[in-house]
């Protein structure tokens, strides 16, 4: 006979709350870095593309008895691997013994919660960490005295969209590290564009605002991830994730398998944050367990810009 837990942790109730604690806490930053491409495998192919593939827009007039242009890509195929992840929420017997009704449907919620946090927060690491590996070290630009910032970031969307070869299809993501949207909020050509006569403040900038000024208004977020930077046993060294760094890039907020956008995230479909349980060995504690599968891809690493704020 199944224990509480588990008929607890079988059930669709759990599991409803459990994949939506996990729509929930996908870091808004990784969601906007790469965003899911739901799969039927956990193995399968991807559009992966380069400097040189070129995407043409194909004749689409059929003449009578005549076949259609069949598409095809000049990018490579690629194998996703959707790789097993997980996470444990431990309850002790003596938790679910002195439960009440209704309690340890509370418990096992408050570990999908907590759970799904904790995996949002490590996936946003991993998507910043291989974005930028893909990038790499990227320009040094300044915000400062009469250079302008949005210009600056203009000329990088243009040349994103360019190299994306999509046209208007693509869309284009800002990324500003903490520090360096400080500093492009505060520099002096940007608060200029916000003062009109007899305006007694310049209002705060906001990244919303901020769209408005550069070329096709793209999506700007900040990234506020910050991580500890010190080994185990020293100090703490807290750093933001991005910093200084501004990252442009292509990015569909509904991608394809096939389409030219910098990264993506391939997830089973309908299999995020699956719950279950197991007894472990000493017998005195059961497990809630959550399991997963992604794989993060940089699909088209030419298709984004580094800009490091001096």
């Amino acid at each position: 006979m199944p224990s509480r837990l588990a008929s607890v942790s079988a059930s669709p109730m759990l599991a409803t709350y459990a994949q939506g604690a996990a729509q929930s806490a996908i870091q808004p930053v990784a969601d906007f870095i790469a965003p899911t491409v739901p799969v039927g495998t956990s193995i399968g192919r991807y559009k992966k593309y380069t400097e040189k593939n070129k995407f043409r827009i194909p004749a689409t007039l059929r003449g009578m008895g005549g076949r259609a242009t069949e598409l095809s890509f000049a990018a490579s195929d690629e194998t996703f691997n959707c790789a097993p992840h997980a996470l444990d929420f431990p309850v002790d017997n003596l938790e679910e013994l002195e439960s009440v009704a209704g309690g340890l449907e509370s418990i096992l919620q408050e570990g999908a919660t907590l759970v799904a946090e904790i995996a949002g927060l490590a996936h946003e690491k991993a998507v910043v960490d291989a974005a930028l590996t893909a990038i790499g070290s990227g320009d040094d630009v300044d915000f400062s005295g009469t250079n302008d910032p949005v210009d600056i970031i203009d000329a990088a969307i243009l040349e994103v969209i360019r190299t994306a070869k999509y046209g208007s299809l693509m869309g284009v993501g800002v990324l500003f590290g903490a520090a360096a949207f400080r500093k492009f909020k505060n520099a002096p050509l940007v608060r200029a564009r916000f003062v009109t006569a007899g305006s007694p403040a310049i209002p705060n900038i906001t990244p919303e605002a901020s769209s408005s000024l550069f070329l096709g208004q793209p999506d700007v977020r900040v990234s506020y991830m910050v991580y500890d930077n010190a080994p185990e046993g020293v100090a703490d060294d807290i750093k933001f994730v991005l910093d200084s760094t501004v990252l442009v890039f292509a990015r569909r907020a509904e991608p394809t398998r096939r389409d030219p956008s910098f990264m993506k995230t391939f997830r089973l479909s309908n299999n995020y944050m699956v719950p279950g349980s197991y007894v472990r060995d000493d017998g005195r504690v059961e497990v809630a367990k959550f399991d997963w599968s992604e794989d993060i891809k940089v699909t088209n690493s030419s298709a984004a810009k580094r800009k490091n704020v001096a």
